[in-house]
This record gives structure tokens, sequence and C-alpha cells, in this order.
């Protein structure tokens, strides 16, 4: 048995044994799994594909004189305010514009974006309008907080319809004539672990070209029962300061047909804390099983089981017949970014952080079903306490931490009517 601990000491003296996915499976075929556990201390990932499920908060900085920025657009792209007053979100998949993904990598990049924003104008926010070029030295923060990334085991595509459909897997072509698929095989980080015994949240990780953390599960995150899932299975909420990264490692892209995503590159180092963990991350692409779905169909039905070295000799039979495979994950980048990885490891630039809580090993995973009729609910509005108000009437005061009404000294002025700022109607709400 190992312990993060230990592992982090042998870092730090420069006596850590590090081997990428590919390198341990090589390995263990030579010598097997026991050995792999024995001698080597850490394994490395390494993922680079499109994660659609991505995007980034901005604070652009106070204007003077001061605004609360409502309507935002970075070279025409939609950026949601409604955060306070110079914080958006933009989205890698926002579409107005050239994109958010392409609004994203420019900025990684250095170059100059046109901020343009609105508001109305508030007596603390008095200025309505602002335009002007930014970059990312010019504004205090710019990182990704992805609500969805690095999904364990993303399944295949295929079309059985009669004519071609172009998807966020790529164009498929009719009469299952060709198979998309979009995981790393022995490379991917939540194969290489898949109970995630090693990961969670405040796992530290190789994210665009800087390091990031592992915040909490993704959204759809749907874990399987099945010892190393054949299917979409967990997922990741991801964060990264992106004036760091690289766009080696961050690309914007689109598909005809479907529209703009990007290309996130991340790597997990995975600790091999006991011989479970030797046994995982030597599965390789001939042990890695998963489904080819048919996506001209809503419901994707299955049309068959394959191994990622199927997947990977460029073609696998289908309906009777050979067809064409191509991956939409770059193995090129998965690779050097599994290397690199390993490379900041051995030369003490990278530690390894034990999570400060694991992911649930069950959830309730959903598909929308919306209601015909509303369901109505009274709800009280009810005074939380602040005691603003007390600052405006000698009637109201604050006792114990509790906004008081002292019925006596109300005049009815009427000057703490508006103050609330959950609407209670002030003063005889407090007591009604």
């Amino acid at each position: 048995m190992r312990t993060f601990e230990e592992i982090n000491e042998k870092i730090k003296k420069g006596k850590v044994v590090v081997l990428t996915a590919e390198e341990a499976v090589n390995l263990s075929k030579e010598k097997g799994v026991k050995y792999v556990y024995e001698n080597v201390d850490v394994v490395t990932t390494g993922t680079f594909s499109p994660m659609c499920s991505s995007g980034v908060f901005f604070n652009f900085g106070h204007t003077t004189p001061p605004m609360r920025m409502e309507e935002i657009k970075l070279d025409g792209v939609t950026v949601h305010g409604g955060l306070a007053a110079v914080d958006g979100f933009l989205g890698a998949t926002q579409e107005d514009g050239i994109g958010g993904s392409y609004v994203i990598e420019k900025l990684i990049s250095g170059q100059d974006v046109f901020l343009s924003a609105n508001a109305k104008g508030t007596d603390c926010y008095p200025r309505k309008k602002i335009e002007g070029y930014i970059n990312k030295e010019l504004i205090n923060e710019f990182y990704f907080f992805n609500p969805r990334n690095v999904y364990q085991n993303y399944s295949a595509a295929t079309n059985g319809s009669n004519k071609t459909i172009y998807t966020y897997m790529g164009k498929l072509l009719p009469n299952y004539s060709n198979v998309t698929y979009a995981t790393s095989g022995e490379l991917s980080p939540l194969l290489k672990d898949p109970k995630l015994k090693t990961i969670g949240i405040g796992t530290r990780i190789f994210f665009g070209g800087t390091q990031g953390y592992i915040v909490w599960q993704g959204t759809q995150y749907n874990p399987s029962t099945e010892d190393i899932p054949k299917n979409p299975s967990r997922t990741l909420a991801v964060i990264g300061n992106a004036k760091e990264m690289s766009r080696e490692y961050i690309r914007a892209a689109k598909f005809k047909g479907y529209g703009v995503t990007i290309f996130i590159g991340i790597g997990i180092p995975i600790p091999i804390l006991d011989e479970e963990m030797a046994y995982y991350v030597t599965r390789s692409n001939s042990d890695l099983v998963t489904t080819v779905r048919d996506y001209s169909k809503h419901d994707k039905p299955i049309i068959r089981e394959v191994t990622y070295q199927e997947l990977k000799s460029n073609k696998i039979k289908l309906n009777g017949k050979y067809v064409k495979t191509a991956p939409i994950t770059s193995m090129n980048v998965s690779r050097k970014i599994a290397n690199e990885l390993k490379r900041q490891i051995t030369n003490r630039e990278f530690f390894l952080t034990k999570p400060v809580a694991y992911l649930p090993s069950k959830s309730d995973y959903k598909k929308l079903n919306t209601k015909s009729n509303k369901q109505e609910k009274l709800i009280k509005n009810e005074c939380v306490n602040c005691g603003l108000c007390t600052g405006y009437c000698n009637a109201l005061y604050i006792e114990n931490d509790t906004v008081k009404f002292e019925r006596t000294k109300c005049t009815n002025c009427g000057v703490c009517s508006d103050v609330c700022p959950v609407g209670i109607k002030l003063p005889w709400g407090l007591i009604n």
C-alpha cells in the first residue's frame, strides 16, 4: 500500500517513478500487474477532445464612472451578465457572432477582442455604455469553470438512416457507413481509475497547459455498476486559470450542422496506491469496451459493443460489412499531455492532492420531463433580518440580531416603505 503523502515525498526527493498510461500497459504486458504495482508510483493520463459543456468567467474590472454591465458582447458574442456589476460568463457553445469558443481561444492566445456593454444606469452605477478592446492582461479574472468534462467512456457514433446527418460526433454517413468515437482509450483518465478511488473534489489536474482542479461531479454524472463502464458514466466539473493556458491545449472548433465547441486538454495523475489501481491503469485498448450507437434515432440504440483496439484499427464490422472508424479525440495531443504531466511530476513541478471529498457512487440521473399544469405553492414572504430598515426609522430596531418593530414609535411617515430588499411592505409587513 502507498499513500498520497508517501508519493509526494518521493516527488519532493526526486525519487518518484512515473509512467504514462501507455507505458504502464506495455510494462504490464512484459512483466505483469504486480510488477507495475511494486515499481511504479504514478501513472499519467491525457485526453484532448471536444467538450461542449465548458465556459469561462470574467471580471472585467470597474469602469470610471462605475457601470453595472447588463448586455455584454465580446467580438459580437453574447456574454451572460446577471452575476455582478462587471462579472460575466461565456459558454463555449454560444452561437452568435464568431462563437464563444473562438473568443476564448483568442483571449488565451493574447489577442485583443472588442468589448461592448450597455446598462440602464443607476445612482451607484451611472454609466450606461462602454466600448473598447480588451485582452487577458487588461482584465482581472479569466478562468474556466466547466460543468461537464472528461466523460468516462463516451459511446461511438454511427448513422442507420438513409441520409447523411451532422452531429457533435461529426458527419455520419448513411446506412452505417462510418463510425466516429471520442475517447482516448487506454490514455483516458476515468478509464484508468473507473471507480474514482483516487479522484475527487480537490484533485489537482493538468488543464489546458496549467494546473487546475476538480471541483464537483460533472453534470449528467451517472455512475455505472460495471467494473469498467462500457457506456457514458461519470463526468467531472473542473476549474482552471485561462490566463495561464496555452492554445496548444485549448482549441476552438466547429462541426458543420451542429455548431461551435471547444477542444479541452486534460490530464489526471493516477497514484498507484494498491494492486487494484495497478490493475486498472494497465488495462489496454483490447480490454476497454465501448458501445456503438445509432445517432439517427432519438434514443440512440446500441448497435454493438467494440473495443478501442478495434476502433483504432480504422475499421470495424457493422451490420455484416466493414466500415471506416475515425477519432474526434486527438491521440497525438492526448499523448503529449500524458508525457507533459509525467515530466512535471518527475521535475517536482506537480504534486498530487488527495481529494477532500470523493464523488458519489450513485446518482439520480433524469431525462427532462415537463408538466402540463402548474402547481401553485403559496410562499410566505418573510423578513430575513438583514437590518437595513433600522437605519431609516426609529420604530425599527435590532435586538439579538433580529429586527423588531415598536408600534408606538411609528408615525406612518413612509420613509422605510421602499427600503426592504426582499419586498416586505414596511413597517406593518413585519407584523402581518
